[in-house]
């Protein structure tokens, strides 16, 4: 008993001689995070607010400093990491919402990194880069509403996209393939009639079929092919419409409305990147036409991009002359994403403000022009 009471008294000696842990914010670290907050509305955020922070601080209450240091750091990266404003109409799920940042918020405090920690949360993609920047020197309150809507925009997308993927941007009418995180192709499409419009998702291209069928949807049997079918059948019968199983189909061959490819991409929208047999149609300078899906232009060369190492180009001809239907996978399987950006860059890096073509700005929530308060305009 002696000893065990001996042992406790030196523990108990040793415990009062070690000084109590250091706060978790220093100097240092809470200069930084009141620069980030500052700093936010550069990218188009709202300034925290740091009442909390202020009234911890006078106090000089160790812990209550650190409980509201830990508050706003996660309010602001929180804002940087997934945006501030409701997702209205925005499908693409957003990874994100899975990071701990609580977790990783103790790690960089713990290492002295919180600088790159807030840095790191920012969209990095080259897209977001370019918005900030004209954001930075933008003085007309409309024109800086549209930038800001569209860098909230970007932090509704994956902070990391994958290496490879294609990035479809509805609102200027392009298509971007992206390898190892360069731009490798670019190609003009066609979107959805404003009545039709193409929504925003996301899928995963697995492959790509030539010579495909067309499953005609619901919406345009009503629409169009069903009346054409009964009025006058051998009409349609030579544009290539087959019953089968149940349903209408559009035999492959120059008419098929799917042209010559589509990409597999399996999704609930069915909404698809394909071919078309009206090219004329790229000649226009806004391309709203189809019924949700996105024509492509050159369609058999983001054929070939996406079947790299699998299929060359010259095969590809081939296959499609040959006029049967084939399924080829792709070497290795990548995201699509269907978006909408109302400014941006250009597939030829230029930077441009385009047409709001299904009136989607307005529900996106936007810095006041005038200030630091987020508003709905």
């Amino acid at each position: 008993m002696k000893r065990g009471l001996l042992a406790l008294s030196v523990w108990l000696l040793a415990s009062a001689q070690v000084p109590p842990p250091a706060p978790a914010w220093n100097a240092a670290a809470l200069a930084r995070l009141r620069h980030w907050v500052d700093a936010a509305p550069e990218d188009a955020l709202p300034r925290p607010d740091t009442a909390a922070l202020d009234w911890a601080a006078a106090s000089g209450n160790a812990a209550a400093i650190d409980q509201a240091a830990d508050t706003l750091a996660l309010r602001l990266a929180r804002m940087h990491l997934l945006g501030t404003g409701a997702r209205t109409g925005w499908k693409i799920v957003d990874s994100d919402t899975a990071i701990d940042l609580p977790a990783v918020l103790r790690q960089a405090l713990a290492a002295g990194t919180l600088e790159p920690f807030l840095a790191g949360l920012r969209p990095q993609h080259p897209d977001y880069t370019a918005l900030r920047a004209a954001y930075a020197v933008e003085r007309d309150p409309a024109r800086r509403a549209d930038l800001a809507r569209n860098m909230e925009r970007w932090r509704w997308m994956p902070h990391r996209l994958a290496d490879d993927y294609v990035l479809v941007n509805a609102a200027s009418f392009e298509a971007r393939l992206w390898r190892g995180g360069r731009q490798a192709g670019v190609w003009p499409v066609i979107v959805g009639k404003t009545r039709t419009p193409t929504p925003v998702f996301a899928a995963t291209i697995t492959g790509v079929t030539l010579n495909p069928w067309w499953d005609v949807p619901g919406s345009i049997v009503r629409e169009s092919v069903g009346a054409l079918m009964r009025r006058s059948p051998a009409t349609a019968r030579a544009r290539g419409y087959v019953w089968s199983g149940g349903r209408i189909r559009q035999r492959p061959g120059p008419g098929n409305s799917l042209g010559q490819m589509k990409l597999v991409m399996p999704n609930p929208y069915g909404v698809y990147l394909h071919d078309t047999p009206n090219r004329d149609l790229f000649g226009r300078e806004v391309r709203a036409f189809s019924h949700g899906c996105v024509r492509v232009g050159d369609a058999l060369g983001l054929a070939a991009a996406v079947l790299d190492g699998v299929r060359t180009r010259a095969q590809i001809d081939a296959l499609v002359a040959a006029g049967d239907t084939v399924s080829i996978d792709a070497a290795r399987s990548m995201p699509v994403y269907i978006t909408y950006f109302t400014a941006g860059l250009r597939g030829d890096g230029s930077f441009a403000h385009f047409p709001d073509i299904y009136r989607r700005d307005a529900k996106v929530l936007a810095l006041a022009p005038g200030g630091g308060e987020a508003c709905a305009i």
